[in-house]
């Protein structure tokens, strides 16, 4: 058994399909069903649960002719990085890319910290049919890669409407496929002054290293301003904690997954069970979602009111700009180290914006470089303009990297 990943044998689990994708290995995370496999998603809560059907992505991926080589290790339920072995397995070459949640900005920092290329898709235009998933509103089945035409095909293969997922938007049918029409030359990428006075010293070199690699590929660097942009934050932990503490209420020791043997009556097991079944990070989030939920829920209202202000600002940016531009990552916050709610959000700082307003980002590696400080290049696009995007990151970095 490879130590990057536990590998799942056994019965074939889909015919792989002659398509864009044919000989790719692919790795998902344990909270993507795949029918026969165990579907734990990183929880004692969900110990022993095999899935009884495939997700909506896992059939369109074989449809597309790729090969499941297995599932990879991941935070529990998705939420963070600690324990998350997905980008080792691409920079270990034990497969071509991955499938993973991306609800803060798991894919594109699990990247960043390897290397390699991530992206998050828009909101709606990847089904989260068969995702066992944390905050839905906020996450996506993101894609990392060693390389951006991978990401673009795998993209291109998972993505459209499903019937099977309810929650996806009527537009949910465009954004995915490649884009007839080529990018725009000279191409104009924002960067929100906001996000630039957040950095240290460290981050702000390495970040101006990379700008200045854009530049020299052609990229006309504006900065533009989001004065609302500190509320990223707080509207992320405010929202996705309430629809945490929601989605986790299902698990209770009743239908499957873990249950507590000790306990007087019913409702003892049912306490004991979800006092067990909850991991050290995951749990006090869910009870700071209950607190918004049932003690404080005014502030959840206006966080979703702050959200849609932040989504209109947002779009107003991309009015002025071609795409936005910020750092990845810092160096100084390890994700998969972080051991509490507010560690975890400084770590996932600079991504928290997309998943708040659904936009596409992808993450472009080797750029933002100075000295041992990597800290990634995010590129931001209009929701659905995820071909555009991923189109012109792919050319920039191409050339960025031609004139090193």
């Amino acid at each position: 058994m490879p130590d990057r990943y536990t590998y799942r044998k056994g019965t074939q689990v889909l015919p792989a399909g002659n398509g864009p994708l044919s000989g790719k290995r692919v790795v998902i995370q344990p909270n993507i069903s795949v029918r026969g496999w165990p579907c734990s998603a990183g929880s004692r809560a969900l110990a022993g649960f095999t899935a009884l059907q495939d997700a909506t992505v896992v059939t369109r991926l074989a449809a597309a002719g790729a090969e499941l080589a297995g599932s990879t290790r991941m935070s529990e339920l998705g939420f963070g990085l600690a324990g998350d072995t997905a980008a080792g397995c691409i920079a270990g070459q034990e497969a071509d890319l991955a499938v993973v949640t991306d609800t803060m900005g798991e894919a594109r920092l699990a990247a960043a910290g390897a290397g390699l290329f991530g992206f998050k898709p828009s909101y709606g235009l990847v089904s989260r049919f068969g995702l066992i998933g944390l905050v839905p509103s906020m996450e996506c089945c993101g894609i990392v890669a060693a390389h951006p035409s991978h990401i673009a095909e795998t993209l291109s293969a998972i993505s459209g409407p499903d019937p099977n997922d309810p929650s996806m938007p009527d537009d949910s049918a465009t954004g995915g496929h490649a884009d007839p029409s080529p990018p725009k030359d000279p191409c104009t990428a924002g960067v929100i002054k906001e996000c630039l006075e957040r950095l240290d010293e460290t981050e702000r070199k390495a970040f101006q290293a990379g700008l200045a690699r854009l530049a020299e590929a052609g990229v006309t660097i504006r900065q533009v301003s989001l004065p609302d942009y500190p509320l990223f934050r707080d509207v992320h932990n405010v929202i996705a904690s309430v629809e945490a503490s929601s989605s986790a209420g299902k698990y209770d020791g009743v239908r499957y997954g873990h249950r507590c043997p000790s306990g007087k009556n019913w409702n003892d097991m049912y306490l004991n069970t979800r006092g067990e079944s909850f991991g050290p990070l995951v749990k006090p989030f869910l009870f700071q979602g209950a607190y918004f939920q049932f003690e404080n829920y005014p502030a959840f209202e206006n966080a979703c009111r702050i959200r849609g202000r932040l989504v209109r600002a947002a779009v107003d940016l991309l009015g002025q700009v071609d795409l936005l531009v910020s750092p990845t990552r810092r160096p100084a916050h390890a994700p998969a180290r972080a051991a509490t709610i507010d560690a975890t959000y400084e770590a996932f700082l600079l991504t928290l914006p997309a998943n708040v307003t659904g936009q596409p980002a992808l993450q472009l590696p080797a750029l933002a470089v100075d000295g041992d400080s990597d800290v990634g290049l995010q590129l931001t696009g209009l929701r659905l303009d995820d071909a555009r995007l991923l189109s012109i990151g792919t050319r920039l970095s191409s050339k960025a990297r031609e004139g090193r």
